[in-house]
């Protein structure tokens, strides 16, 4: 019984499972089929809702276009519809040319490229033409209702743009024309020797040095010397031989040659012969460090010889600047010659009463050479009002004497007047009294120029400062010009290396302001200040000055004679110069000592008075030099000597008469 009871109550719970299943299992299969049949449905009524919906938009787009077509008609003319229509079409982009070819703005105008062109010329024409029917229809229909107002309006808008287009092209047409000019021009200026050379990178294109091979040969030399040590350093006597004959035949293929041209027709075998050599000793000898350390000796010893040569350069150029061409030494002697024929009564210049009038005007001039003292005295008369109100006081050595003394009386400067004084006749002019005549006595002065290669001369490394003209008074006589001229109260002092181009009475009326000095200052930002000239490492030097002091310029100088004299001018020179007989506070020279003398006492003139540099400077402003009143050719290259710089030397020449009889014979020409 409890067996039957146990299988019934296992039956009755199979059924029980059985029939809750059945409910799930639908619920599960509804669940799933019915969202799948939702969105199939979906679908297709939005499929077919689209379709409609994209029939609907292309009406829409249709009735849009018909719109703008008509909206386009009343701003543009049929012919830039017809263009955009086709460049529309064409995807092409834009350009001048082909809006040339329809005559419309170049903002309308549609390019095409080249490998396109022709193949897709008769389709472009063919829907140009079908748009022209099509929008010409649209057009008419559209403007069949406007009235007069509007068509008036509508033409003088038509107007306006051809007119616009018109000026478009003009300027299109001259903006060609510009660059075609330009490219012509461009054109003038190719070398015609590099035409077809149209590749920079193709070697014949490159820029051919005139001296590349001679530059490879003294390469090759100097390998070849480098080479030739280090082959009798490690005992290899035949390469050594052949290094050694190489070389020799390279440097007599070489010899003084300094471009291409100059080398004979043989120099590419002795090329390759000596590269040959070289490739042979690289093999066998090649030491980095010997190489190197055989290099740097050779690079040491062409500096000393460089340093050497340009010491060498420069003693001989303050030599050619000193030395008197031989021409001007022969007038000086002719000349000489002639005065001391001439009987005493002959011997003296007219009006001598005009030498001690303060009322005129009087110039200085020390020179020893006569050609410069006479351009001096003719430019300045050829340049000045009033030639009878002027004096000249000439002073010079006895040397010269008589020859500048014969030149003025030959050739008197109009109705100037003239004096010519030699400097050994100023009996209160010796070394008791003068310091600087007492210093060139010294033995060591005397050393210092006579021995100026002596090792143990403290200024032997400076040539500048042997100067022949330190040794003459004429150069410091300058800072005695009261005792020269004790009666005048102004005189203007000139060195013999300038030229007057203008009336120089104006600088008697300048208002120097109690000062002694009236010159033309000379210093910049950073140069020819007080630094530059006198040792600020000596206490005297730099208790006293200012080294930023502005320098000023000899050559031109209006000297106030009472002034001078006041403040005892020649005394402070006296001083200072006594303080300097060791030279430890300036070198030789009168600058320095001038600067020290009148520091305080210069009153600055305009500079267009004096215009220096032309005996130096080879870039001297041409309109300075034509507007100032005295040019100055301080510095070596001298207006009469070979050095001078050519184009200077007009403004010298013109006050020389080359066809002087004297002149003539002694070869002197321009």
């Amino acid at each position: 019984m409890a067996l039957k009871r146990g299988l019934s109550s296992v039956g009755v719970h199979r059924n029980r499972g059985s029939g809750s299943r059945l409910p799930i299992v639908i619920l599960v299969l509804f669940s799933v089929l019915a969202p799948l049949v939702f969105f199939v449905g979906r679908g297709l009524y939005i499929s077919d809702q689209n379709s409609v919906q994209s029939g609907f938009a292309k009406q829409n787009v249709d009735w849009r276009e018909r719109l703008a077509l008509q909206s386009i008609k009343n701003l543009f003319t049929k012919e830039v519809i017809d263009v955009v229509t086709t460049s529309t079409a064409d995807l092409g982009p834009l350009s001048l040319d082909s809006f040339r070819k329809g005559n419309l703005s170049a903002s309308w105008i549609s390019v095409e490229d080249n490998a396109t062109s022709q193949s897709n010329q008769k389709a472009t024409d063919l829907k140009q033409e079908t748009s022209q029917v099509k929008e010409g229809k649209l057009l008419d229909d559209d403007h069949s209702h406007d009235t007069p107002a509007k068509t008036l309006r509508r033409q003088l808008r038509d107007n306006r743009r051809e007119k616009r287009a018109a000026e478009l092209v003009q300027q299109n047409d001259e903006a060609t024309v510009k660059l075609e000019n330009a490219a012509i021009e461009r054109s003038k200026s190719v070398d015609s020797a590099v035409l077809g050379k149209y590749n920079i990178w193709r070697k014949e294109n490159e820029n051919d040095n005139p001296d590349s091979t001679v530059r490879l040969m003294r390469d090759q030399i100097i390998m070849a010397k480098v080479y030739v040590s280090i082959a009798k350093l490690k005992n290899k006597l035949d390469l050594q031989q052949e290094l050694q004959i190489r070389l020799k035949e390279s440097q007599r293929v070489l010899g003084e040659s300094t471009a291409d041209a100059d080398l004979p027709h043989s120099a590419p075998e002795k090329i390759k012969a000596m590269g040959k050599v070289l490739s042979k000793a690289r093999e066998q000898l090649y030491d980095c460090k010997l190489v190197t350390g055989k290099l740097r000796a050779m690079l040491q010893t062409s500096e000393e010889q460089v340093r050497s040569l340009k010491k060498q350069s420069t003693f001989l150029s303050q030599l050619a600047a000193k030395t008197i061409p031989n021409a001007i030494h022969c007038l000086s002697l002719r000349l000489t010659i002639e005065y001391y024929l001439l009987p005493l009564e002959k011997r003296k210049f007219p009006k001598s009463e005009n030498l001690e009038n303060p009322n005129l005007y009087h110039y200085s001039l020390f020179s020893d050479n006569v050609l410069a003292a006479s351009v001096v005295v003719n430019s300045t008369i050829m340049n000045t009002k009033d030639p009878s109100k002027h004096v000249f006081h000439l002073v010079t050595d006895k040397l010269n004497f008589g020859a500048m003394n014969m030149w003025f009386l030959l050739n008197p400067p109009g109705k100037a007047t003239i004096h010519v004084e030699n400097v050994d006749e100023f009996k209160w002019l010796n070394s008791s009294y003068c310091p600087v005549l007492r210093q060139l006595e010294t033995a060591s002065m005397k050393e210092y120029y006579f021995k100026a290669d002596h090792p143990t001369t403290s200024g032997s490394a400076n040539l500048k400062y042997r100067n022949p003209k330190y040794l003459s008074m004429l150069n410091h006589l300058r800072f005695y010009l009261p005792q020269v001229y004790p009666k005048l109260d102004k005189i203007l002092f000139l060195d013999d290396d300038i030229v007057v181009q203008k009336d120089l009475t104006g600088l008697w009326s300048v208002d120097l302001q109690g000062k002694v000095n009236g010159a033309v200052e000379t210093c910049g930002e950073s140069f020819h200040r007080f630094d530059k000239y006198l040792n600020f490492s000596n206490p005297h030097i730099s208790r006293n000055f200012n080294p930023n002091a502005c320098g000023w310029a000899y050559g031109m100088n209006m000297f106030d004679l009472k002034e001078w004299k006041k403040k005892d001018i020649t005394g402070i020179y006296h001083k200072w110069q006594n303080m300097n007989e060791d030279r430890a506070l300036w070198k030789l020279g009168t600058l320095p000592p001038g600067l020290i003398t009148f520091y305080g006492l210069t009153h600055p003139l305009d500079k267009s008075w004096h215009v220096l540099g032309l005996g130096y400077n080879p870039s001297v402003d041409k309109r300075e030099i034509e507007h100032a009143a005295v040019i100055h050719y301080n510095g070596n290259m001298k207006p009469w000597l070979e050095l001078a710089m050519t184009k200077y030397r007009p403004y010298w020449t013109k006050y020389i008469k080359y066809d002087h009889p004297y002149l003539r014979s002694c070869n002197l020409s321009e």
